[in-house]
Parts: C-alpha cells; structure tokens; sequence
C-alpha cells in the first residue's frame, strides 16, 4: 500500500453536590451517535467497481481467523503513517499535534505487529467494500469519535468523507470539574443513541474514563449506590460496578432491539498515561517512545476494567447467539497500554483552549489510534468471511 509522504501543516497558513438527572448509558461526557453512512461518501470518481467481496481474499482471512491480532508489540516502522494533518482536513485540533508544534515524529513510525500472525495494513477501498450500502455508528464518548475521526482520515485517500455526526451531548455543561456529582441511570440507554441504532449494520460501543468521577448509581428509579460520592446512608461501590452495569445495559438494548441485526464491537478500555501528577495537578505525558511488555505491565484498573468489559461481553455473545446477534470484541487496550508516546500532551486545543493542562487520553491524529480501525476492518473482513462461509453450507 502507498503511504503518503511526510507533510505536516503547523497552521500559520492554511458544582459538587449538585445532582444531574441524566439518562446516560455509557459515557459521562460528550455521550453521542455518531452516524457513518459509508454509502454517501463522495468521490470525484468511483473506487469501487464491483459490488462483490472477493471470495479468494476472504478464504485468506479464513486462514488466520484463530489468530489472536491484539497480542503482540510496536515494531519500527520508518513509512510512516497513512496520512498527515496536511492530507486529511478532518482532524480537529484537540488532536492535531503538529499543527500545535509537536517537535517529533517518532510516535508516527511505528505499528502493531501481532505474535503469531500478521495484521495486514489498512485498505481503504476494501473497507468500503464492504460496507456498502451500510451503516456504521460510533457510541460512546470523545474517544469514540476520536476512532471515528482516524477512520474518516484513513478513508480519505479514495474518497471524500464528510462528518455528518450528531453534535455532542455534554453530562456536565457547567464544566468538567472533578467534583462535580452526577447520577447514572444504569438500567436506562440514552434515546439519543437507543432509538436510531436499531436499522444499522455496524456498531461500535466503548466508554472508560468518566466512570472514575463522583457518581450516583440508579436501577429501577432508586439509589443503589455511589462511587467517590462521600454521602451518608449511600452504600459506597466501586467504580467498575457502574462500569459493569453500563455495558450490560446496552448490549441488552441492542439484543430487545427487534429490527436489530447490526454486528456489535465492543472497544476496550483505551489507558491514560499521566505523569508526574494527576491530571488536574499538572500531570502531563512527554515520552516520545513506546513501553515494551517488560516496563508497563497489564494489570491494575487498566486490567480490571478490560475484564469487566469481556464477561460482560461474553454473557451478551450467549444471549445474542439465540437470535442470531453477533458481538466481537476489538481488544485495543494492550497495544494502547504501551503507548505513552502517543497523546497530544499540550500540543492540542480543546474546545476550553485551556493548555495547562495536559491531554494524556485522547490519541494525536495521525498516530497509534489508526491501529484500532486496522483491527476494526480485520474483523469486519473476519466476519464477512464467516458470513461467506456459512452461506455455503
């Protein structure tokens, strides 16, 4: 595949105690559907001659489907990335490290390369391939759409995709301080993603870092706990009960969904990489080199929380199975553990422009986040092999 050249764009030319009643499902922050009509890309040309998969490529994905693609480690890969901040105009500034002057790019030349296999780069015209005429939504929080604006940049090289997606919800418009006391409604999916979703083909659902903020607990209309909340005659729970809770609630609106017959991938929890403090005590994230498996290891919340999402998800692929519901896991947390290199530190602007504090969660654009959609359109290929294959029988 031809990668593009390096050309970087620098810019210069081109309230605690207070309760929310909010009917969130996954995250605490910029909840959001965010839809992809991958049929109403545009091209000034088309790419795609055919409408048929093809069927000797899927027997190749046939062949390594018992491959385990999310074990393995960064290699150098001095080709760089797929495109640039230059090439692709889809990239907001919160991750836009080298428009804000990130001095290196050494976070852009490397790539994930599994065990025991290999884990082919990113087609584009392939992909569009195969959601032809489909539908794809992103739900979960800003690190959603951080996925979302990755693949949109990687499609661009054959198209010209245009980002139609829902503006945000914000849980806590009086700002995003880490106080401030919000209730979880763990039995209820938000309507803003709940009633769209049940016509589309694909979906991927994530969420992870606001579940460590102070958090009141409802079921059925009543209090059932609180995490970090410090209130009398409220049980104290831990942070992954929520967590817990919330998937499980929507892979079951999915499943109750009649018309539903989407493919399901669950994203795993996506780590930070604080230093030197917290985030909100000037904690920041300066490395400008991966970790290997033997200086970060895969244990700890970061541990936990991946846990919790996989049984969850297992007992929805065994309720799902019954109607014929796929859900596939998209392991993303042990490659992005080792990638302290890869945030915008202060080399971003988020939408307060407040650059004292550091972003040591989301993902600079280009950069390892474009791994998470190499392994989304592997097992997207993975399953229209399955698909293939059992059609034959």
């Amino acid at each position: 595949m031809k990668f593009n050249d390096f050309e970087f764009s620098d810019g210069k030319n081109s309230q605690h105690g207070t309760s929310k009643k909010l009917l969130l499902l996954l995250a605490l922050c910029l909840v959001f559907l965010t839809i992809v009509p991958l049929y109403l890309l545009t091209t000034s040309h088309s790419p795609l001659p055919s409408p048929k998969i093809d069927t000797s490529d899927l027997r190749n994905i046939g062949r390594v489907k018992e491959c385990d693609i999310f074990s393995g480690k960064w290699i150098p890969y001095p080709n760089g990335p797929y495109y640039t901040n230059a090439t692709c105009s889809l990239i907001i500034d919160q991750q836009n490290c080298m428009k804000f002057g990130r001095p290196d790019t050494e976070f852009m030349e490397w790539r994930w390369r599994p065990e025991k296999c290999a884990l082919p780069f990113f087609n584009a015209k392939q992909f569009l391939e195969l959601v032809r005429g489909k539908m794809m939504a992103f739900v979960g929080d800003s690190l959603g759409r951080n996925q979302m604006q990755s693949l949109l940049c990687l499609l661009s090289s054959v198209s010209h995709p245009e980002d139609i997606s829902h503006s945000p919800t914000d849980a806590d418009p009086n700002g995003h301080s880490l106080n401030s006391l919000m209730s979880l409604y763990l039995d209820q999916a938000d309507e803003a993603w709940a009633s769209q979703i049940e016509n589309f083909d694909y979906v991927i659902i994530s969420a992870g870092q606001w579940f460590f903020r102070p958090l009141i607990y409802h079921i059925n209309g009543q209090i059932v706990g609180c995490h970090n909340c410090y209130m009398e005659n409220i049980t104290a729970v831990t942070m992954y009960y929520g967590y817990r809770m919330a998937f499980r609630a929507a892979f079951e609106t999915l499943r109750s969904l009649k018309n539903y017959k989407g493919i399901t991938f669950l994203r795993t929890f996506s780590p930070s990489h604080f230093e030197n403090g917290a985030w909100n005590e000037g904690g920041n994230c300066i490395r400008t080199m991966p970790f290997s498996s033997e200086e970060m290891k895969f244990d700890g919340y970061v541990l936990e929380f991946y846990l919790t999402q996989v049984e969850e998800l297992r007992k929805a692929q065994k309720k799902g199975k019954k109607r014929g519901l796929r859900f596939e896991l998209l392991a993303t947390t042990e490659a992005m553990l080792l990638r302290p290199d890869g945030h915008p530190n202060y080399y971003g602007r988020s939408t307060h422009d407040n650059v004292t504090v550091a972003d040591c969660v989301h993902w600079c654009l280009p950069g390892p986040i474009d791994t998470w959609n190499e392994f989304l359109l592997y097992m997207m290929r993975k399953e229209a092999w399955r698909s293939f294959y059992e059609k034959l029988q």
